[in-house]
């Protein structure tokens, strides 16, 4: 224990620490603003830091009769203090203090010892009393006095009694087990009413204080003259212990006197002694006749455990006579106070991120029973990531015992349970709410992981191509989300010139009109942000696909008209028979699919007898031998449309001059074209054979992709295959025409070529969901080192990556039924290409 003196206008008080808790002990009725002591130096804090730690004082007392000087640290007195209303006749008087300091959350219990100051006078109830005493009475007969009251404990209570200066009375004082004193007056010589009848004495009673305090009662002593027997008590104290459950009616104990004398002379009644307080008579009751003391009111340990008081035996003589005696009542504590919860300071809303051990509140619990009945034990609801920890005396902190989410529960109410060790043992609940305050812990969450959307080549510059949408489960500022785009390249250009998108509500419109021809298929990686700090993210991809529109009309390719003007002449003998080939025209159309169909038909003729076009082919040949009759120049005008929505057209003119004298060159030609005929029959039949042998291992590759696709969709939402847009290679000079591409997730091959006078095949891939048809032609080569260059350009310029062709050919050509719908990789098409070599 250490103590520190602090002196103040000659008061001393002193300064201790008891088990973790800190003492003062300063004298009552200081004035304001006197310092008790220096709260910051003896908790050892830090001037600078009480004000930042929101120091504050609590006391149980309610009042507060003390403050703290934030500046000096000076604990000092704010309120008179008054140790008698306080604590009446306890000892020693403590007003108990809890210093609560905030950041972090510490708790001090301070102790104040009120100490008693000579500022109560003694006083007695009765200021006048009236003995009578008869004459007869021998002298050493005692009378008890009234004590004298003084609220002043310690030496500052009365410590003696003296009495005013006679000849037949002297006085004696008695102490009491519990050391309190009261006065007897006793008779030294007889009285005699014919000289005296009355005796007028002054009772002081003087305290221990300094200076000294008194107080005076005078006392009338009455001479009679008959009766000289009084009432005898059996014990001069009775003691009993009262249950403070006891129910009104309840006896405590009975009291007996005895008189000897006869008759009304000796006939007694019980009564309260005259100095009884109002307490005592709102709680006891005394029956007159027997001496029976019962409960008259509720009692109540923990106001008054015990009683102390006068019984009075009064006989019925003339004059009467009475006897007294001392009754103490011991009141036995019963468990009927349930115990009290209190929340000291309470941290609430909490961070959900708040670390495992964080304080949330400082909770104490006090019973007002003694001994087991006023032991208080907490506990906590389970379930909840809290627990209690004991601190200081009855104290406890509430601190987080687990990880915190608001997302899965925002509010907590924590039940707290107080129950004391009495038997029955008592319980009380206090509830407290923890509010969860949001983190930006979650980032955002787009509806679906990728999207797919398909446009229309074409569309209106500023039209909304789609509106992604993203969620976030935090509140306020961690859940408002903003959208954009990330940066990407789309042929080298930014994907920002392509696309915009609304930051707020996730919207994307387009820049500008977009063309099949140029782009078919594009992404856009989308961010969705939060503005929580730090800001949490997340992506999802948006795949653009392209629709195509019939937007190109066909293109002649040949006879090609850039030399020769609108007409293309062509001669033909007069010789030729039914079924002639006269020329064939040959166009191609930017569009895919149906809208890339092309049809030929003949609009208009000189002799419309005479020639025929094959609606697919465009083979112009005669539909019988010419004759003699027929017009050396002949005008066809064919018209070439493709299969879109509207139809887009086209027209070539071409003029065939009737000759004689070409009939070897014809024969010649035939004769040539025999054998390209015989040769491309066995390409058929190889073409065949391989492309039979392939699809099976084709087919079941295509099974197990589409299994595959199946499962993804389920997650994803979508599956489909991509590939870039096709960009043109053309070679008008040559048989051979490519059209590929490398760059992108599309890749994109088309190998076209033919003359006029071979039986053509065309091989052409380019796979994308927005066409619903794909083309694999081949066109047998003029040259094999044409065909070979082809091969060595292809070769160079593609990955090797598996390639998707869908094979269809409008013709009912013999093979067109094996290559349709026909899947098989790059390397296979160019194995069977070299068969051809």
């Amino acid at each position: 224990m250490a103590a520190l003196f602090y002196v103040e206008d000659t008061i001393s008080w002193r300064l201790f620490f008891l088990y973790g808790q800190t003492r003062y002990s300063i004298p009552e009725e200081l004035k304001q603003g006197s310092v008790v002591g220096n709260l910051a130096k003896d908790l050892s804090l830090a001037i600078s830091e009480l004000y930042r730690r929101k120091l504050r004082i609590t006391s149980e007392a309610g009042k507060q009769y003390f403050s703290v000087d934030l500046v000096k640290g000076d604990l000092v007195v704010r309120d008179r203090i008054d140790r008698e209303e306080l604590c009446e006749q306890r000892s020693p008087c403590l007003l108990p203090l809890e210093i609560v300091i905030e950041n972090p959350l510490q708790l001090h219990r301070v102790e104040i010892e009120i100490q008693d100051t000579n500022d109560n006078s003694p006083i007695f109830l009765t200021k006048e009393k009236v003995l009578k005493i008869a004459e007869l009475v021998n002298p050493g007969a005692r009378f008890p006095l009234e004590s004298a009251q003084d609220p002043d404990v310690g030496p500052n209570s009365v410590r003696s009694y003296i009495i005013s200066k006679n000849d037949n009375f002297k006085l004696i004082v008695k102490n009491h087990k519990d050391g309190t004193k009261f006065p007897e007056l006793v008779l030294e010589k007889s009285l005699d009413r014919e000289k005296q009848p009355l005796h007028k004495l002054i009772l002081t009673a003087l305290d221990g204080g300094d200076p000294v305090r008194s107080g005076t009662s005078e006392i009338t002593v009455t001479v009679l003259d008959i009766n000289d027997n009084a009432p005898q008590f059996e014990r001069q104290v009775y003691e009993a212990n009262l249950s403070e459950n006891a129910a009104p009616g309840t006896e405590i104990l009975r009291v007996k006197a005895t008189d000897a004398d006869e008759g009304q002379n000796g006939e007694i009644e019980y009564y309260f002694g005259d100095q009884t307080t109002d307490l005592i008579l709102s709680l006891f009751d005394i029956e007159t006749s027997s001496g029976a003391i019962v409960v008259k009111g509720v009692v109540d340990y923990e106001k008054n455990f015990l009683n102390r008081f006068d019984v009075i035996a009064k006989d019925k003589g003339n004059p009467e006579m009475d006897g007294h005696c001392g009754v103490e009542i011991k009141i036995v504590d019963v468990n009927d106070n349930t115990p009290e919860i209190i929340v000291t300071s309470l941290t609430t809303p909490v961070p959900e991120d708040s670390a495992t051990g964080t304080v949330i509140a400082l909770i104490s619990a006090k019973d007002s029973d003694s001994g087991d009945n006023g032991k208080v034990r907490l506990s906590l609801s389970p379930k909840t990531p809290f627990k209690l920890n004991p601190s200081v005396s009855n104290h406890y902190t509430l601190v987080t015992n687990g990880p915190l989410d608001r997302e899965k529960n925002d509010t907590y109410s924590v039940t707290i349970s107080a129950t004391d060790s009495g038997n029955p043992p008592l319980s009380s609940v206090k509830i407290i709410t923890v509010e969860l305050l949001d983190v930006n812990d979650n980032p955002p969450v787009f509806s679906q992981g990728s999207y797919v959307v398909y446009v229309k080549e074409n569309c209106a510059l500023g039209k909304i191509l789609c509106s992604v949408s993203a969620s976030d489960s935090d509140l306020g500022e961690n859940a408002k989300i903003s959208y954009s785009i990330l940066d990407s390249k789309v042929q080298g250009v930014s994907v920002s010139s392509y696309v915009y998108i609304n930051s707020d509500n996730g919207s994307i419109y387009s820049m500008h009109s977009f063309d099949y021809e140029k782009l078919k298929v594009f992404q856009i990686q989308v961010q969705a942000k939060d503005q929580g700090s730090p800001s949490l993210s997340s992506n999802a991809t948006v795949h653009v696909f392209i629709l195509d529109q019939n937007d190109n009309a066909p293109a002649v390719i040949y006879p090609s008209s850039a030399a020769l003007g609108s007409l293309s002449h062509q001669r033909m003998a007069r010789s030729a028979k039914a079924g002639h080939l006269v020329t064939k025209v040959t166009a191609v159309d930017a569009d895919s699919g149906h809208n890339a169909w092309i049809s030929y038909k003949l609009a208009e003729a000189t002799d419309a007898s005479l020639f025929t076009v094959n609606l697919y082919t465009g083979e112009v040949r005669t539909k019988r031998a010419v004759s003699e009759q027929d017009d050396s120049s002949q005008r066809l005008l064919i018209e070439i449309k493709d299969d879109g929505e509207p139809v887009q057209s086209a027209t070539v003119t071409v003029s065939v001059l009737l000759e004689d004298g070409l009939h070897e060159p014809i024969l010649d030609l035939r004769q040539k074209t025999v054998e390209p005929s015989k040769k491309s029959g066995r390409i058929t039949l190889y073409l065949i054979l391989s492309l039979a042998s392939v699809s099976v291992l084709s087919l079941v590759t295509f099974l197990i992709l589409a299994v595959k696709c199946i499962r993804n969709s389920r997650s994803s939402g979508s599956c489909c295959m991509r590939r870039s847009d096709c960009d043109d290679y053309k070679n008008p000079n040559r048989n051979l025409q490519i059209q590929l591409n490398t760059d992108g997730p599309i890749k994109y091959v088309e190998v076209l070529g033919g003359d006029m006078l071979s039986q053509s095949q065309s091989f052409r891939s380019c796979m994308s969901p927005m066409s619903e048809y794909s083309d694999f032609t081949f066109v047998k080569p003029s040259s094999t080192t044409d065909f070979k260059e082809m091969i060595s350009v292809l070769d160079a310029s593609l990955p090797d990556s598996t390639w998707t062709f869908e094979s269809q050919d409008p013709l009912p050509s013999p093979h067109a039924a094996f290559i349709k719908r026909m899947n098989f990789s790059l390397q296979s098409c160019l194995n069977i290409l070299g068969i051809f070599l």
